[in-house]
């Protein structure tokens, strides 16, 4: 099929839908942030203990990749998106009964199975975006819908903070270590009920908009042409994807482990001295930095080399880190919360580089560059660290990512065993 044949016109509204889905689940994504210090104070759990959120939620990637990329293979992109985001939208409405119960565990059971229906989607949606276009564009145009994914993680901690942070009696504290009545713990894990239902009625009306407008697929023919195909080659042969795993599997390790203690780094008394609530607003300005630099960065790429900018960024967010740990005060909190305008461009490019040069294998490796996002569950190990050696010092961890990061970008990501894919030429 001849691309020029597809109207350009069909690709724009495509793109349009597909950045408010990234939008969504950046923001159901983020909102995790308030809920680890949140569940924290509210249950009495230790830093270890609270990361948990993220464990479950991460692992969710590891275990349900595959089937999900082997659902897509059956029933097509825009199936999968609207399974995807009902299953968000059902998981999300799962927070009420949890609060009801007052179950530490039955959070953890919802946070799962929003992460599946979560990985669904990205199987689906990310190299949907990244096969649409032009192959020479293809990391500049994931990196613009991922900077609508960063604009949902950027309003996600302020909404998160006014709805659960504010209207309950740990987040408006301003003590680090705040110790709740049972009245005031069942009324704060009660103040999760309403945000979650607002998400819940939001994504049940984007399913149905996905479910009407028109996305282009490859189609049936194409995509048996294209498992026959597949059959001839091996996914192993290609360094920049066997690299590219544990490139997206570090990289989440770093984001998610800063992301999910920054609130309480930021109101320790050495570094931000203020409450939970106040902490939230500078969550947002770290997940800020992040879509401002996806929308400068889809601009960058049109020019520059996308390894050359990846290791660009890895640097600068080694130096930021360490800074983050060596000193205290504003400097510590600024430099903790510019890094994340350093982890822009890495998961888009690093998806994009690990994908490239596939061909016919492109959904196999996108599954298990997905399936690498399960790294975030790894962002736990920072809280054990934290409880062992400090909250400043578990910035380590993240600092050893990104030079692994580096070594991607230099040499990793260069392909290898180059195939044509011609399913949209």
């Amino acid at each position: 099929m001849n691309t020029a044949a597809r109207p350009t016109q069909s690709y724009t509204l495509a793109l349009t839908v597909l950045a408010t889905v990234f939008f969504m689940w950046g923001f159901a994504t983020v909102l995790n942030d308030i809920l680890v210090p949140h569940l924290k104070a509210v249950f009495s759990l230790n830093y270890g203990q609270s990361l948990l959120i993220q464990f479950v939620f991460y692992l969710a990637y590891l275990l349900m990749a595959l089937p999900a990329a082997k659902l897509l293979e059956r029933i097509g992109y825009k199936l999968s998106i609207v399974f995807g985001l009902v299953g968000m939208a059902l998981s999300a409405a799962g927070f009420v009964p949890a609060a009801m119960l007052g179950s530490y565990g039955v959070f953890l059971l919802a946070l799962y199975l929003l992460a599946s229906s979560i990985t669904l989607l990205q199987v689906a949606a990310n190299p949907y975006v990244a096969v649409i276009g032009a192959p020479e564009t293809a990391s500049s145009r994931l990196n613009l819908v991922q900077a609508l994914n960063s604009a949902g993680t950027t309003v996600a901690p302020l909404f998160g903070g006014m709805l659960i942070l504010a209207r309950s009696s740990s987040g408006t504290s301003e003590a680090t270590d705040v110790v709740l009545t049972a009245q005031q713990r069942a009324a704060d894990v009660q103040a999760v009920e309403l945000p979650y239902l607002i998400i819940a009625g939001i994504l049940i009306a984007l399913a149905f908009l996905v479910w009407k407008v028109r996305l282009p697929d490859l189609g049936k023919e194409n995509r048996r042409a294209a498992r026959a195909e597949r059959a001839k080659h091996s996914l192993w042969r290609h360094r920049n994807l066997v690299f590219g795993v544990p490139a997206i599997c570090l990289y989440l390790v770093s984001e998610i482990g800063i992301g999910s203690t920054l609130v309480n780094f930021i109101s320790m008394p050495n570094i931000g001295a203020m409450s939970h609530a106040a902490a939230a607003s500078y969550v947002s300005i770290f997940w800020g930095g992040a879509m401002a630099g996806r929308f400068v960065g889809a601009l960058l790429l049109r020019w520059v080399a996308p390894a050359r900018l990846l290791a660009a960024v890895s640097i600068g967010a080694l130096v930021l880190a360490a800074i983050a740990i060596t000193t205290q005060g504003h400097l510590a909190m600024w430099s903790l919360i510019a890094v994340g305008l350093c982890h822009s461009i890495m998961f888009p490019t690093i998806f994009t580089l690990g994908i490239k040069g596939l061909g016919p294998l492109t959904e196999e490796g996108s599954g298990l560059l997905i399936m690498a996002i399960a790294g975030g569950a790894a962002s736990a190990l920072q809280g054990v660290l934290a409880d062992h050696i400090g909250l400043q010092l578990s910035y380590l961890l993240p600092a050893v990512c990104y030079v692994y990061v580096l070594f991607y970008a230099l040499w990793g990501s260069k392909p290898t065993d180059v195939l044509q894919d011609e399913r949209l030429s």
